[in-house]
Parts: structure tokens; sequence; C-alpha cells
């Protein structure tokens, strides 16, 4: 039984385990910006011994004897794009060269731009493509590796849900928008009529009650879980917007002649039989400061999800004849699966991260020559 640790003992633990955790989180959550269309992205020309980015946020790629992003695409050669979320980010590798892109730009020879976006779901990976479509030209491989940020952010309440899904910051945006409605109504010159019940505030008495909060709270401290969530719908939902969102890449790429690839990312509990004593330790560490995040993954983690989820993406994406790829069960041909490459449930060390390029180049590889 591991010894029980205060937050700030938790926190320290991890930055002992995996010491470039600590870039990452003042990385994401002591600069995050506030953009049109995809709520957020991460900051421009961040600059550490661990990640840097370009002047549009996006994490550089090692290429042959530099680096690209999207603020620099090669334009005399076809790119191609890995797309998801903190994996495909990187997170948790040691420098920008470990990377899948760099990894797979590396095996190739061909520029590969990382197109991750933290904490972004499917949607969210679609629209980010959407602003910058015009600056590429040609597109070879496109390789989605995503779907455990959907899956896990569907796992917010129901509360919180809108018809547009579930998305990280569901509960701060409502919040801070509803204060923009109250402030409205309290502006000098307002167009409130006696008939407007902003004053009753629903909203904000539905989060009081669900979230169990008072007048005085910091919202940046409301704890969300996945308790209340329906675990079998949301894994439909999951699937249900990944087939989507696949059928939207599907079109957008069509003018490309792309080589488009959906590989469902893998999940510790799902890929692995057994984690190593050190993967256990640094879990240990992670579930005793937990951030809303990670305590979305509680109802998941168990291995008969998997096959359910599995069994919808696959049906699904082949009525649209696109290439779907399990990694988790791919990973099981690894030579590494034994050993320590996991830095929490989703994200990798540097030798899980180049491992993944391997695999997905094996596999692209294969279905596209």
């Amino acid at each position: 039984m591991k010894n029980k640790l205060s937050h700030d003992e938790a926190v320290n633990e991890v930055y002992r385990l995996t010491p470039q955790i600590r870039d990452y989180d003042e990385f994401m959550y002591l600069g995050v910006r506030w953009l049109p269309y995809t709520m957020f992205f991460h900051q421009t020309n961040f600059k550490s011994k661990t990640i840097n980015t370009d002047s549009l946020g996006f994490r550089y790629t090692k290429y042959k004897d530099g680096y690209i992003s999207m603020d620099s695409i090669p334009s005399d050669v076809p790119i191609n794009i890995i797309i998801g979320g903190s994996t495909t980010l990187g997170t948790g590798a040691t420098a920008d060269e470990y990377t899948i892109a760099s990894g797979l730009s590396k095996l190739t020879g061909e520029p590969w731009i990382n197109f991750g976006g933290r904490g972004y779901n499917s949607t969210q990976e679609v629209i980010l493509f959407l602003m910058h479509q015009q600056r590429f030209n040609q597109i070879n491989h496109v390789v989605v590796f995503s779907g455990m940020n959907t899956l896990t952010l569907e796992g917010i309440p129901d509360e919180l849900a809108t018809e547009h899904g579930r998305y990280y910051y569901s509960y701060e945006y409502q919040y801070y928008m509803n204060k923009y409605n109250d402030d409205l109504k309290r502006r000098a010159n307002s167009y409130a009529s006696e008939l407007d019940n902003r004053k009753l505030n629903p909203m904000k008495k539905l989060y009081n009650k669900i979230m169990n909060v008072s007048d005085g709270f910091n919202p940046a401290d409301v704890i969300i879980t996945d308790e209340s969530t329906d675990t079998s719908q949301r894994l439909i939902r999951t699937a249900t917007v990944i087939e989507q969102t696949m059928s939207q890449w599907k079109s957008l790429l069509a003018p490309y002649n792309s080589k488009l690839s959906f590989f469902l990312q893998p999940m510790s509990y799902w890929s692995k039989t057994q984690l190593t004593a050190i993967e256990e330790e640094i879990f240990c560490a992670i579930d005793q400061c937990p951030n809303n995040f990670w305590r979305l993954f509680s109802r998941i983690l168990a291995k008969e999800n998997h096959p359910i989820l599995v069994n919808e993406l696959r049906s699904r994406l082949a009525r649209l004849n696109i290439n779907f790829f399990d990694m988790n069960i791919i990973m099981g041909e690894s030579p590494l699966i034994n050993e320590s490459i996991y830095v929490d449930r989703v994200h990798f060390n540097d030798e899980g991260y180049l491992e993944m390029a391997r695999l997905i180049n094996k596999y692209i590889g294969v279905n596209h020559e």
C-alpha cells in the first residue's frame, strides 16, 4: 500500500518521477489563449527545454537538420499531418524531437506537421484544420490519432451538455458567459424588462445544486466527475462524434486526394495487461492530485468498455471507407509493451512516442502503398 500524500506532496512526486511534466503544466495551465471557434489553444512562441511552439501555437517537429511547424511548412514537397489531442501534441516527451510527428519524420524522411491540440475533442480538431486550411498545398497522409479526449469529455455531467456535445471548459464557459448576462442586466442603460428572469439565474441555481457550491466559491475549484454519466450512452456518443468528424475530414481532404486513417489512441488500462512498478508509482501520485480531466476517467478504465467502443468505431468508419486501427491492440505486438512507457493514463515518455511512430508508419505503409 502506497503512502497517502497531500496534494502538494503528490504534485512534487509527479514532478520527481516525470520532471518534464512541470513544463507541460506551465505551458497549458498558466497561459491558455482564448480564441474564436476553437475556444482555446496553446501559447505562441513558448520556449522551454521540453516543448516549443511557433507563432501560431503549434509544436515544432524535428525534420532533417531543422524544425518545421505550421508557420514554416515546407513548400517544395507534399506534407503529412498527424492530428489529435495532447498525446499527438506529445505531452510527456522530454523534447520536441521525441513526439510522434518527429518520429514519423525521421522514419519516413518526409515532413510531418504536429497538429495536436491539448484538451481538444474531435470536433475542435476539425475546426482547427478549417482555421488553417489555406496554409496547405499538397497533403499526402493524414493520420487522426485521437479518441480519448472525446471519450473522456463525454463523461461531463448531462447538466453541462449542449447540442454541440461536451468539451474542455464546459463548466467554465457557461459559468463565465452567464456572468456576462448578469452584467448586462446590471448596466446603467439596460434594455432588460421586468419580464427578464435572468435575476433568477437558473443556470447558477442549477450549478449550485449539482456542484454544491455557494455564492463565494471559486469556479476553478469546482470538482467535476463522471459518476452520474451513463457509461454505455457515453461510449455510443463518443463513436457518433468521431463518425461525424471523420466524415467531415473525408470531405475536407477530398480536394487534396489525401490518404486518411484513424487510429484510436491507446489508454494504459486498455493496452497493457499489467503496469510496470514505475508506472504504478506515477499513477499512484497522479491519483492523489487529480484534476477534473483525470476524474472523468473513473468509469471508462474498465477493459470491458474497450471492445464496445472499438466495435462501434470499426463498423461506422467501415461504412465511410476510412481506415481504422486500434492502437490498444496493435501495441500488443510491440517489444516495449512490458516496459515503462506511460507517464499517465494516455501520455507516453520518449520511448513510447517513438514506438507509436514506428507502429503508425508500419500500418499506413502497408495499407496505403
